[in-house]
């Protein structure tokens, strides 16, 4: 009698292991509004290095470091003497190839009427007439000379091309140039001004579409320091090819700049809005497992946990955009799935709550 129960017993089948305690989020579409993001470095859209064309020693310097300088200001000055000498110079030798050409033009004229009279050789003619000819290449000689030597004496005050900030200055008064070598400053716009970011060529069509229809509310600005920068930007222009070693291309978003807040040369964060921005699903990031690269949710089905591949998108605060995989009222597990599999039993109320220990402090 033992030995048959102890048998009937071994062939009783084991018994169905209880329902999984689970929680639950029904998935809701509400509005999301998230950017990409790009690295990106602020370029003034002018500037330019100041160099002297001419020789010589600094003799001025006309503004203050640092400060807004209008176009046409003058900078530097450069030894100017040797210059108006040269220009006046010039001067004098055109006043003189005019007096010659002015004589030649007699000549032929006085040699012409005796001609008329055969009162003079017809060599004589041909040579004032060589004469005159010669006097109006010097002449134009002598307006080269004077254009020249103008040229130079104007290189000597260096002015500013556009309305910039200038930097500091690298040449001290009666330092010596060197001219196109000698570095004197630089100066940059600043309104308005550039973001560049690199992006992969694959975008390259979003950024052409965003040339054409972009809104105040396309590009934001995010500086170093982690301030917003509130002005709308939009494209500029978009690099003309393809880097063929990264597949990359350089696009150059520009912002107002009245303020003076973006400096040339600082870096930033481009935020750049999401085209499918709009109503989209959400649910608690919590409920979001991930296996191999993928995502998975578990959703309750009365009493049954169904898994479901999702694609998810930007997190919005403790939830996350569910781009496809789920639809508005699916209730999700958010706790409890860990210890689920794909059609498992589970039941409502969450898990059990772990006492605390003996002596432990409430």
């Amino acid at each position: 009698m033992l030995l048959w129960s102890a048998c009937n017993k071994q062939a009783k089948p084991n018994a169905a292991p209880p329902p999984t305690p689970v929680s639950v989020a029904e998935a809701k579409t509400a509005d999301a509004v998230y950017y990409d993001q790009y690295q990106g470095a602020v370029v003034a859209l002018n500037s330019v290095e100041l160099r002297s064309e001419v020789s010589g020693f600094i003799t001025g310097i006309f503004f203050k470091e640092g400060d807004v300088v209008p176009k046409g200001k003058e900078l530097y000055e450069i030894d100017r003497r040797k210059y108006e000498a040269a220009y006046q110079e010039a001067e004098a030798n055109l006043l003189s190839a005019n007096a010659n050409l002015i004589k030649a033009q007699k000549d032929i004229d006085r040699y012409t009427m005796l001609l008329k009279n055969d009162a003079v050789a017809r060599q004589t003619v041909d040579q004032a007439q060589a004469a005159y000819e010669t006097s109006k290449s010097q002449v134009a000689v002598a307006k080269a000379g004077v254009l020249s030597a103008k040229t130079d004496l104007s290189y000597s005050i260096i002015s500013a091309p556009f309305t910039g900030r200038i930097g500091i200055s690298q040449v001290k008064l009666g330092a010596q140039v060197s001219p196109g070598t000698t570095l004197l400053n630089t100066i940059s716009s600043e309104h308005p001004i550039g973001v560049d970011v690199v992006i992969n060529e694959q975008d390259i069509n979003r950024f052409y579409n965003l040339q054409k229809r972009s809104t105040d509310s396309t590009f934001t600005l995010q500086t170093s320091d982690g301030t917003r920068y509130n002005k709308p930007g939009k494209v500029l222009a978009i690099d003309r090819g393809v880097a063929s070693g990264t597949g990359t291309i350089k696009v150059r978003i520009q912002f107002p700049n009245e303020d003076d807040v973006l400096k040339d040369g600082m870096s930033c964060v481009l935020n750049v809005l999401n085209s499918q921005s709009g109503e989209r699903v959400q649910i608690p990031y919590k409920a979001i497992s991930e296996q191999m690269g993928e995502f998975f949710v578990f959703v309750s089905q009365d009493t049954i946990a169904k898994q479901h591949k999702v694609k998810i998108g930007p997190r919005i605060g403790t939830d996350v955009v569910i781009m496809s995989g789920l639809q508005a009222g699916d209730k999700v597990i958010t706790e409890g799935f860990q210890r689920l599999r794909d059609g498992g039993k589970i039941t409502l109320g969450g898990p059990p709550q772990q006492a605390p220990a003996k002596g432990a402090k409430q």
